[in-house]
């Protein structure tokens, strides 16, 4: 945005800003949120602290001590952001959607960082990690960050000495990043955010308690999954004659797949004409270490015009909700990330050149703040009202998890 576009918003965007007042003890730091957002608003290329601060006519170092050792409540202000997105976009439809993001640095302070797989650049690279998860509507037109959390590494975790230069605090160690985003969900449940269905990475997919974990917490999921995830397209009951198969060769040699005609998907239209895949499904019993499990469907999915392109997901869904409903939850998670990840970079999300824990964890924190904001405004350019679109749906008592009709 330019300098005229970010004052015509200045009114909403201290509005908006007031509700995380109460997370600052003085009006310095909140002032010095207000210089953040701004220049992460603005059109500048690099938005690390000496360009937000030279944007903003103010010293670098006064950003520095902001991120760095100011006192404030950066997961206060998280847990609001989260209240706000209860608050005012709800959705009984509302999908979450599980992903990390990759930030490449160079040296070996920054927390967490080491030689690892970088989603951003498609290869192993000198990078940092964070586990996110974001915020949809059921139409996938609203979609926001909802939290984020530093994946450690185990290198890092053994080595506490270096965890205390960086400002790592002691209970900060090394778990899973299917962990972290179970965590993510429950922390956001703690902060009243409803979502209804959970999309992710095909890499969280293959992690068994990571989807015993969706399914405790009553989150009904469509998940893309490795071709080699085995099971069955029919009962085999507790004690299988029969050893589990890949859902590869089951869909082109089992009966229910062979003998089912395909079905046309309509995904979206594009400037070629209409995007159309199509589907197969069938009842699937998993193979989840020595259990047997029932209660899933199995999508397997293909693109006519690049038939070699088939992928499959795995349903785990008790309201047995129709099949255009599954694809459409199951099709979500690459355009709302698209969208998501040009929001981040436009707001330098990896942009950070900070070298403490908690500069790192607030620079994160603030961005998800300039990115709702940006979310809510683009969304009342378009005219339109939170979750106006969306029928009511089931939603789950916090404490008991069962269903009930709202």
């Amino acid at each position: 945005m330019t300098v005229d576009q970010i004052l015509a918003l200045e009114p909403a965007l201290a509005k908006f800003l007031g509700e995380f007042g109460d997370c600052f003890g003085r009006s310095e730091p909140r002032e010095h949120l207000c210089h953040y957002v701004r220049g992460q608003l603005s059109s500048l290329q690099r938005k690390s602290v000496e360009p937000i601060a030279t944007f903003n006519n103010i010293a670098p170092r006064t950003l520095q001590e902001f991120l760095n050792t100011d006192v404030w409540d950066h997961p206060r202000a998280r847990d609001r952001l989260q209240q706000i997105i209860a608050r005012e976009h709800e959705d009984p439809k509302a999908i979450g959607i599980i992903d990390d993001s990759g930030h490449p640095k160079s040296g070996k302070k920054t927390p967490g960082v080491q030689w690892q797989y970088c989603g951003r650049l498609g290869k192993t690279a000198n990078c940092m990690v964070t586990v996110e998860l974001a915020f949809s509507s059921f139409d996938t037109r609203f979609r926001t960050m909802l939290d984020t959390e530093l994946f450690l590494p185990e290198s890092w975790s053994n080595d506490r000495a270096r965890c205390r230069e960086a400002g790592i605090p002691d209970d900060v160690v090394y778990r899973p990043k299917h962990l972290i985003a179970l965590e993510l969900l429950d922390r956001a449940q703690a902060n009243g955010v409803h979502l209804e269905w959970i999309n992710a990475d095909i890499w969280y997919s293959e992690k068994p308690d990571f989807l015993a974990g969706l399914e405790q917490r009553h989150y009904r999921y469509v998940v893309e999954i490795p071709r080699n995830l085995r099971g069955w397209l029919y009962n085999p009951g507790d004690e299988p004659r029969h050893p589990a198969r890949g859902v590869e060769e089951l869909c082109h040699s089992a009966q229910p797949m062979t003998r089912q005609e395909w079905t046309p998907f309509h995904i979206k239209n594009t400037e070629k004409g209409p995007m159309v895949w199509q589907v197969k499904s069938a009842p699937f019993w998993l193979r989840r270490g020595a259990q047997v499990l029932s209660g899933y469907h199995l999508l397997w999915v293909y693109d006519p015009l690049h038939p070699d392109e088939e992928k499959w997901f795995l349903v785990w869904d008790p309201l047995e909700d129709k099949l255009e409903t599954w694809l459409h939850f199951g099709f979500a998670r690459w355009p709302v990330e698209r969208v998501l990840q040009d929001k981040k970079s436009e707001l330098g999300y990896s942009h950070f050149e900070v070298r403490k824990y908690q500069a790192v964890m607030r620079h994160l924190y603030i961005t998800m703040v300039s990115h709702l904001f940006l979310a809510r405004e683009t969304q009342r350019l378009r005219g339109e009202k939170p979750a106006a679109h969306a029928e009511p749906g089931p939603r789950r008592r916090q404490r008991t998890g069962e269903h009930v009709m709202v």
